[in-house]
């Protein structure tokens, strides 16, 4: 915006000195020419009577009346000429010809490099009845435009001159305006970049009573209004998340009872006939789903509250994903690409959890074969979890390790609660090494099926600690 005034103030400066500077000379020009031609008229009235079929005397006499110091001058009469003050050569073809044709003419020349104005007119013979006739006389004359031309060159070193100092002068009113204009601006700017950050204090200082102090005040007023909506959402968030952990805590004891009385119902189940058995069977297993379901909100409510931590350990990887699988009983069921061994520096159980959630899913969700494959180099650890079935549909991508949530809707709540895999997304992000943080991220293979990729530091550092 600046610039853009500038040049418009350098523009109209320009233009306006240009056109003062083309109107001024215009003016000392004509003023010029018209007092040449009138003093012409005026001198020449003294040479008449004018001789008939006059000679080179009478042609330098006549030019002698109309010359002075200042100027030069020339009469000719068919072909003869008074002298050579001013050479043939020095007339304009067009200037002889108005001549010739009865005018007084005039036209600005430059004769050896100075800028002069040459006068031509014909002399008449005025007869008594008030008729005219030429008399073939010719007289031009010249005079210098030196001393105009030096006006008009101050001229335009005023022009410009005065032109430079106007447009200083409408450079420092924009730098004026522009910083009581644009500081706002980007004291505004900066307020709402800040604002996005998250740091929702942030307020502008008004200033006076126009356009600009109305927005400041508009911004803190929604700022504040934004700050008061945050706070209240943050508090409801953690009454919820602490609603779920007492009642997690609160469900665990009943949940005890509950499956110890579905341990008794399985053994008598297999004895139990028709709905009797059914029945037993449902109860145990829905106790067992409730048990699944309570333990991983008590989970959530951990990474909710910032209390999760790691119980680290060097233990070799290979191994514990090899008993992982065995003690689900998975071990015959996939193809795992696993080296003789791996060390690394991070929590077993977390680690466990992670490996199961991804394989169970992969069994459960996906189609065979399901593969794992697990590589470290020496800083990173990768397992890598994938099936050969349809793979994950592109909107689910984006949600696919949020809370509760389900790629099919239709599915009954038996299948499962929809916290595995965020619970662990969040075992891996537990881990970290300095700057570098575990993460488990979801994507399609490009000939089918789900890919789920665990990348972990190989010295995992503490995160946090345990609440009992």
């Amino acid at each position: 915006m600046l610039l853009a005034f500038v040049l418009l103030s350098a523009v109209t400066a320009a233009g306006v000195a240009g056109g003062i500077y083309v109107q001024a000379r215009d003016t000392i020009l004509q003023s010029a020419q018209d007092s040449a031609v009138e003093e012409l008229k005026s001198r020449l009235s003294t040479v008449y009577p004018l001789p008939g079929n006059p000679g080179r005397t009478e042609l330098a006499d006549i030019a002698a009346a109309v010359s002075d110091r200042d100027s030069a001058a020339v009469a000719t009469y068919r072909g003869l000429r008074s002298g050579d003050d001013i050479e043939a050569a020095d007339i304009p073809e067009d200037l002889r010809r108005a001549v010739h044709g009865g005018d007084i003419a005039w036209q600005r020349v430059v004769r050896y490099g100075v800028p002069g104005l040459i006068v031509g007119t014909p002399l008449l013979i005025v007869h008594p009845d008030g008729t005219t006739t030429a008399s073939g006389i010719e007289v031009y004359t010249t005079r210098s435009l030196v001393p105009q031309e030096r006006s008009i060159d101050q001229l335009a070193t005023t022009a410009w001159t005065l032109a430079g100092g106007a447009l200083a002068l409408a450079i420092l009113l924009a730098l004026v305006a522009a910083r009581s204009v644009l500081r706002p601006a980007r004291e505004l700017d900066q307020a709402a970049r800040r604002l996005g950050a998250g740091r929702l204090q942030t307020r502008i200082a008004v200033r006076g009573s126009d356009e600009l102090a109305g927005v400041a005040r508009t911004f803190n007023n929604t700022a504040a209004e934004l700050e008061r909506h945050v706070e209240q959402l943050t508090a409801m968030e953690a009454d919820a998340r602490r609603f779920v952990a007492d009642v997690s805590h609160e469900l665990r004891t009943p949940l005890a009872a509950l499956t110890a009385v579905a341990d008794v119902l399985d053994e008598e189940a297999a004895q139990m006939s028709g709905d009797a058995g059914r029945a037993a069977r449902l109860v145990s297993s829905e106790t067992r789903n409730l048990s699944r379901l309570v333990d991983d909100l008590l989970e959530i409510s951990r990474f909710d509250s910032g209390v999760a931590s790691l119980a680290l350990d060097e233990i070799d990887v290979t191994r514990l994903v090899q008993a992982s699988l065995r003690t689900r009983g998975w071990l015959e069921l996939v193809d795992a690409d696993l080296p003789a061994t791996i060390r690394a520096h991070l929590d077993p159980r977390r680690m466990d959890v992670v490996v199961a959630n991804l394989v169970g899913n992969a069994l459960k969700h996906g189609e065979p074969p399901v593969s794992v494959r697990l590589h470290a180099d020496d800083d990173w650890l990768t397992l890598v979890v994938r099936d050969h079935g349809p793979g994950l549909d592109p909107s689910v991508l984006p949600h696919v390790f949020d809370r509760f949530y389900k790629a099919d809707a239709a599915r009954t709540r038996s299948d499962g609660s929809g916290l595995g895999l965020a619970i662990a997304r969040e075992n891996a992000r537990l881990h970290h090494d300095g700057g570098r943080q575990g993460d488990l991220t979801a994507a399609n293979a490009p000939d089918g099926g789900a890919v789920f990729s665990l990348r972990l530091p190989r010295r995992a550092g503490t995160a946090g600690k345990e609440d009992g």
